[in-house]
């Protein structure tokens, strides 16, 4: 929770702010104190853009800043805006991906 909340530049004060909670809540969730209620886990993960897998499969998480970004930008995208980037990005992947290939 702490390197989602730094990623976004967040104060733990303007974390509890955005969901409704005390500061208190957000320093013991970061400094593994107690279980948190779905009630407060929910607006947490969304508000921070964690990808809940990285919380219930831990083995899942990547550290890669990159893919995190990326993951954050499509998140963000209108329906119109990720049918319109999706044929683009399956596109540039493909000829990277064959590219990497012909290099191997």
């Amino acid at each position: 929770m702490k390197r989602a909340r730094d990623r976004q530049g967040l104060t733990q004060g303007e974390v509890a702010e955005a969901i409704e909670k005390d500061t208190r809540t957000i320093l013991n969730i970061e400094n593994y104190k107690g279980n948190p209620k779905m009630e407060v886990l929910y607006p947490l993960i969304r508000t921070l853009h964690i990808d809940a897998r990285e919380i219930f499969n831990p083995e899942l998480q990547r550290d890669a800043p990159a893919l995190w970004n990326l993951r954050t930008l499509v998140e963000d995208c209108s329906e119109d805006e990720a049918e319109a980037v999706l044929p683009v990005l399956q596109t540039f992947l493909k000829a990277v991906r064959s590219n990497r290939k012909v290099n191997i």
